[in-house]
């Protein structure tokens, strides 16, 4: 019997998805914010079908175990023409015509070939809403409230190169659960006891808690744990993007893409799915609790039974800079909805010393009026 199809292999065809302008014959972009394609070289426009409507119900789900034992459809399986960078191994998509090019994740310059990946396909995606120019105020207003960072990189980051739109991939896991606990119930009571204190006799209240065996059991549904599926950026700067609003998914169309990157998924579905189970522990340990009331709780044991798992593979909007400034790269992201900017907090070694300096003097004028006063 032949084995099973890998959705991780590499084949040797991808495919590839440009848009002609219908008048001219250059290429179409996305323009976020407008749900259509506008020609670069004639303006001309072009609406994508579908766009705005939000059908949740065409965002098909799919089976988690089908797809761990690679039993998923050739359908939801695509191939993609990406580059690995070799510093930060960022996976990311070019343009066919393109064989050099620049790491959007570390500023590294980047030699590829025409390799290609084979992925389990996005099945929505959250479009670009915000324009390059709004993203890149977004940032220079953020950094410009940071005392302390270089004016270097201020000045690069509000006059230099246009910001890098990538689709960044997440996971999604839906589960029902249905857990058994025991544990106790703590009330809090209150005694009255005598005490010395300084050779007197007072009343001292004293808190006790009193315990109570439980057990019982609770049920959930999760909807949309969401995991991010890369490994170029510090998880602690696409945590803090959110919220993201996934009420407003599009069923994913290639046309969204026209002029953007799309990030290849480094984080594998089964390790994203053991990131799921901690969220959902976490969610469950408070739904016992919570079940266990009193004013305080001890839990025993969980046992959690988990049914009907699945997963949808995403792509969530980011305006990407990475500024390399006197060697060292400084990387930023900018939520392509919002505006919320996150990155490395860049500092200026001569303004915290002049800030010391300045601190100092300060301090010392203080104590010197001080002392003449006395």
């Amino acid at each position: 019997m032949a084995n099973a199809p890998d959705p991780f292999q590499t084949p040797n065809v991808a495919v590839e998805h440009r848009f002609p302008c219908e008048q001219c014959g250059a290429d179409y972009r996305f323009a976020p914010g407008q749900g259509r394609l506008v020609c670069n070289h004639c303006s001309h426009e072009a609406v994508i079908e579908g766009d705005g409507t939000h059908d949740l119900h065409a965002i098909a789900e799919l089976d988690f175990k089908s797809a761990v034992e690679a039993h998923l459809p050739e359908a939801e399986i695509e191939e993609t023409r990406v580059v690995q960078c070799p510093n930060c191994a960022a996976k990311f998509e070019l343009d066919a015509e393109v064989h050099a090019a620049e790491c959007p994740f570390c500023a590294t310059p980047v030699v590829t070939d025409t390799g290609t990946l084979r992925q389990i396909k996005p099945k929505a995606l959250l479009p670009f809403t915000m324009e390059e120019r709004a993203a890149r105020t977004a940032l220079g207003d953020w950094l410009g409230a940071l005392w302390f960072a270089p004016n270097g990189v201020k000045q690069y980051a509000r006059k230099g190169r246009k910001l890098q739109g990538i689709y960044v991939p997440y996971w999604t896991y839906d589960a029902d659960t249905k857990s058994r606990y025991s544990g106790q119930r703590g009330t809090v009571y209150y005694e009255t006891r005598t005490v010395m204190r300084d050779g007197k006799r007072v009343q001292q209240r004293v808190q006790k808690t009193r315990w109570r065996s439980v057990s019982g059991r609770v049920v959930r549904f999760f909807d949309d744990v969401l995991v991010l599926a890369s490994k170029s950026l510090p998880k602690s700067f696409t945590d803090a993007l959110g919220p993201w609003d996934l009420s407003e998914l599009e069923p994913y169309r290639p046309e969204y893409l026209a002029g953007f990157r799309a990030e290849g998924y480094t984080v594998m579905l089964p390790d994203g799915y053991v990131e799921a189970r901690l969220h959902m522990d976490r969610m469950i340990e408070r739904d016992v609790k919570f079940d266990i009331g009193g004013d305080r709780q001890r839990i025993s044991n969980i046992d959690t039974e988990i049914s009907d798992v699945t997963f949808k593979h995403i792509l969530l909007p980011v305006w990407l800079a990475a500024y390399k400034y006197r060697g060292k790269t400084f990387r930023f992201v900018v939520n392509g909805r919002t505006g919320r900017v996150q990155g490395q907090r860049p500092y200026s070694a001569w303004k915290i010393a002049f800030a010391v300096v300045a601190l100092a003097i300060v301090t010392g004028g203080i104590g010197y009026l001080a002392a003449i006063n006395q």
